[in-house]
């Protein structure tokens, strides 16, 4: 069996998918603008030793496998891929046919981790974080923009740029956190400071940002000293856990959720319950899943292994109850499905209108696993297979005090508010 026979045995042609590959044969590839090319057999040894994502992963990092269009639009076409029209007959021959390519079992690119040591121990954290963001902070400039945002923006329209959007995200944080002048924000997991920067910059407060990412740390505080802003803000090469300051009157956690996990909630928010002081706020911005059951196959997935690794997403329910428990009251929730989605276009976008810079930066290898991670999320995020939540809590005071104003108006955390 050739492999573009295999290929079109698994993949119906209304997919629209064209296939060719080294050993001669194609299909559908006659006016086709998305075509996979398998260009060597190490191509076929992982997918067959893997026949999962990760298997297609390694073999589309090493570069053994090509997405000719866009890896966006492949993945639309081709997942979800249930086999019921495959035969009994054709899977068994497939098996027997691929056996000898499952057997070969190659390495994988160097760019797959596997961590060792007590799963979020601080040093296990701060290596997963290092493998991510440490990237190059020139790299995720060209991918995110000047904003350096690297969590989901807020679009008041969908043609905002990508920019303004950022922007909005920031702001609709503060908003909900209350900010006033002369408080005291602790932003956990601060990437590379843009919500410090905002902050302090529109709404008068003073602010510590901590981020496990040394890069990170650097780029954030000299843009706080570029703006003339060392006496109300800083940022911390630290563990969040490391924070000693109390009496913070709003936390902020955008996007760190996602790395503490699910077994750790209740030490993580009640960590941050015992930085605010009484009638603080805390608002905590992060990737779910929109459903409670946590996949078993996650320890062998392409986003553990290449891009988050110990990562682990919750169900808003779960997160909205450990929040609860630790002793917030909840008073607002609300999911930004769409705006991720459209985030991560604009992210794919730049990586595209700068993919021989990031090439240059980063390499060839790295640079395909953030254009296969981008177009997968931004898909996931599209068809809500994930979603991406903001929940607020607040530190009750003396008597049950939240204070929250009995209603919170319409524009106050209104997406085409501008502060």
């Amino acid at each position: 069996m050739d492999l573009a026979t295999a290929f079109a045995t698994v993949v119906p042609p209304e997919r629209g998918v064209g296939f060719k590959a080294y050993d001669g044969s194609s299909v559908g590839t006659v006016g086709a603008d998305v075509i996979m090319e398998v260009t060597n057999p190490r191509a076929v040894q992982y997918i067959a030793s893997s026949p999962n994502q990760l298997g297609l992963a390694r073999a589309y990092v090493s570069g053994d496998l090509e997405i000719h269009g866009s890896a966006y639009e492949a993945l639309k076409r081709l997942y979800p891929m249930p086999l019921d029209h495959v035969s009994i007959a054709d899977r068994v021959r497939l098996a027997r046919e691929f056996a000898p390519f499952a057997l070969a079992r190659p390495e994988p690119p160097p760019q797959e981790r596997r961590l060792r040591g007590r799963r979020h121990s601080k040093r296990r954290d701060a290596e997963a974080i290092h493998h991510h963001y440490d990237v190059s902070n020139r790299f995720y400039s060209y991918v995110l923009g000047p904003s350096m945002a690297y969590t989901c923006a807020v679009f008041p329209t969908e043609d905002s740029t990508l920019e303004a959007a950022q922007e909005e995200k920031f702001d609709l944080v503060c908003r909900k956190l209350g900010l006033k002048p002369g408080m005291r924000l602790l932003d956990v997991g601060c990437g590379w400071g843009g919500m410090v920067l905002h902050a302090v910059k529109n709404y008068g407060v003073s602010a510590i940002g901590v981020t496990l990412s040394q890069q990170q740390a650097e780029w954030g505080q000299r843009a706080i000293e570029d703006a003339g802003l060392t006496d109300r803000a800083q940022i911390r090469f630290s563990d969040y856990r490391n924070v000693r300051e109390t009496g913070f009157d709003a936390v902020s956690s955008i996007g760190l959720t996602e790395h503490i996990g699910k077994q750790n909630y209740p030490a993580y928010f009640g960590f941050l319950l015992s930085r605010l002081r009484p009638e603080g706020r805390l608002l905590n911005h992060c990737i779910t899943r929109p459903h409670g059951a946590f996949p078993t196959h996650y320890r062998r997935s392409f986003v553990n292994r290449y891009v988050f690794p110990d990562g682990e997403l919750a169900s808003p329910g779960h997160i909205i109850s450990a929040m609860n428990d630790a002793g917030f009251e909840i008073r607002h929730e609300e999911n930004l499905r769409e705006h991720y989605a459209l985030t991560l276009k604009h992210w794919c976008e730049n990586l595209e209108a700068n993919w021989d810079a990031c090439v240059e930066e980063a390499g060839v290898p790295t640079s395909r696993v953030w254009r296969l991670y981008m177009a997968a999320s931004r898909l996931g995020f599209d068809i809500n297979m994930i979603q991406l939540h903001q929940v607020l809590g607040v530190k009750l005071g003396p008597g049950g005090r939240s204070g929250i104003p009995l209603r919170v108006s319409g524009e106050t955390w209104s997406l085409t508010h501008s502060a």
